[in-house]
């Protein structure tokens, strides 16, 4: 799978969402994530992770047409380059999940409701948390952490209640770079990874 495009891996995420059945983003998310067009890192997660956010408010009773919107999520994330973490300062997988926000409300550059400003907050908050747990970048530990703030956040502005789990990860033997326990994500000794 290494041959395909960006765009060949973004067809198929969105193909993968389509089929989820789950309220929970971060189930959504690693269900897509297993998938042999997922890699380990890389730009797709600029589509896989608000990809994930939209599927999950859709299965939780969100009112979202979800292909289109799924459609227009891909549009925007192939526009962001990789290893915007490093080279811009904010992470990809925070910023597909503002997009994954903007298209639920319509929101613009030149939106004046309050919906600007309240896609703002929560990149912030997600940031923050990135920020805390600090680098080297993991495409999957940034995904954890967006959507599990994304899940507060969709509660508090739209009322729709997204499943909230208990995340450990399953990824952290492909990632060379793996903070291990300094990770929160990184699964106890003996406990079960998901």
């Amino acid at each position: 799978m290494d041959e395909l495009t960006l765009e060949e891996r973004g067809n198929l995420i969105v193909n993968a969402c389509l089929e989820q059945t789950s309220a929970s983003p971060c189930q959504v998310f690693k269900s897509v994530a297993r998938q042999d067009f997922v890699r380990m890192h890389g730009p797709e997660h600029h589509v896989l992770d608000g990809a994930a956010l939209l599927t999950a408010y859709r299965n939780a009773g969100g009112d979202v047409d979800l292909s289109a919107a799924l459609a227009e999520l891909m549009a925007r994330g192939l526009q962001m380059p990789g290893a915007m973490c490093g080279r811009w300062g904010v992470c990809g997988a925070t910023a597909s999940v503002g997009a994954a926000l903007s298209i639920l409300e319509g929101t613009g550059p030149l939106t004046s409701d309050d919906s600007w400003g309240s896609h703002m907050q929560y990149t912030s908050r997600a940031l923050e948390g990135l920020s805390r747990i600090g680098g080297p970048r993991c495409c999957k530990r940034d995904a954890y952490v967006s959507l599990q703030v994304a899940v507060d956040y969709v509660r508090d502005r739209f009322g729709v209640r997204l499943q909230k789990d208990d995340i450990r990860c399953g990824f952290y033997p492909q990632n060379a770079q793996c903070l291990g326990e300094k990770c929160p994500y990184f699964p106890a000794a003996g406990s079960d990874a998901q």
